[in-house]
């Protein structure tokens, strides 16, 4: 059973802050930014209190999942260089404190959801929850090079769950948020995956790059590239995002499809990296890859940011469809 298993004690005693770091921190952060996006564009007023706890539930719910993911993964995580100082496989923290803190965690996220806000809102973030610590981590890491398509529907279902906080409802607007981070997920990941596909390999996750090969895997991205961009620009014709967003979404969608092309050109992934640690510090072969994920992670930041800016100033949207 691939669960963390080899450390049934911790080495040394766990600090507080190794139980922050089980939570995902920088993973929750995006979370929660999309999720306050989803929120706010829901154009709903809502009690600030209200706001403050159903963010801090979709937080939290997050942090649970971060926390499941690291107990399963521990076997895992101890092979990968950029993981394996992770709490559980360096043994400062026991796999039965994490998996509790977890099972914790969910449960008070999710009822304190439904009873403050509503039992919509509840159920996605309990749905979400369920999919990335069970479908995701449990089943599609390990069994399939689809994985993180299929498994970003959970990091891609937070605006959605901001936005049926707000409103009990889930309109296409609120889903448009959600298939935006869905087709953004295979670019930026399999971007990373192409120069850390040793450490794939070595623990025996079927990424795309060890699968595939790179060249089939930047065909891929490029693939993806062109589908997640024109929908970047969808929002500005339902309603949802005005002149703001289209310039920006339009503006970074050019230069995200003139990386990815680079990308596709180039030979990442083709030989080994010998990185150091760092996400960001790889060989020249490999800076092509490193290019297009870095700005992934800003073009997502800008279009949800230019979509909260608009909604908290009133902007006009530039609809051509009723909302």
């Amino acid at each position: 059973m691939a669960m963390a298993t080899a450390h049934t004690s911790a080495q040394t005693p766990a600090r507080w802050q190794d139980f922050v770091q089980l939570l995902k921190p920088r993973v929750m952060s995006l979370v929660v930014f999309t999720a306050l996006t989803g929120l706010v564009c829901a154009d709903r007023p809502l009690n600030p209190v209200l706001a403050a706890v159903a963010i801090l539930c979709i937080a939290v719910g997050a942090g649970a999942s971060g926390a499941l993911n690291m107990w399963y993964d521990a076997d895992i995580d101890a092979k990968m260089r950029r993981t394996r100082g992770r709490p559980v496989p360096a043994g400062r923290v026991q796999g039965a404190d994490a998996l509790a803190l977890g099972v914790v965690l969910s449960l008070f996220s999710v009822m304190l959801m439904g009873m403050a806000l509503n039992w919509f809102a509840a159920a996605l973030l309990a749905f979400t929850i369920f999919f990335y610590a069970v479908v995701y981590t449990i089943w599609l890491k390990r069994w399939t090079a689809q994985n993180i398509v299929i498994g970003g529907l959970a990091g891609a279902l937070p605006p959605v769950i901001g936005w049926a906080a707000a409103t009990g409802t889930a309109p296409l607007n609120a889903w448009l948020l959600c298939a935006i981070i869905f087709f953004w997920t295979p670019p930026h990941f399999w971007a990373l995956s192409l120069y850390t596909s040793e450490d794939y390999a070595e623990a025996g996750i079927p990424m795309m790059p060890v699968v595939a090969g790179a060249a089939s895997t930047r065909r891929q991205i490029l693939f993806y590239s062109l589908l997640l961009v024109p929908l970047c620009l969808a929002p500005a014709f339902t309603g949802l995002g005005g002149p703001i967003y289209l310039g920006v979404a339009g503006a970074g969608g050019l230069v995200f499809l003139l990386l990815a092309l680079r990308l596709y050109r180039s030979h990442a992934g083709e030989t080994p990296d010998a990185r150091r640690d760092g996400l960001y510090d790889v060989r020249a072969g490999a800076r092509d890859a490193r290019n297009l994920f870095a700005f992934s992670i800003l073009y997502l930041a800008l279009i949800f940011a230019s979509l909260l800016a608009e909604h908290l100033l009133g902007a006009a949207p530039l609809a051509l469809f009723a909302r």
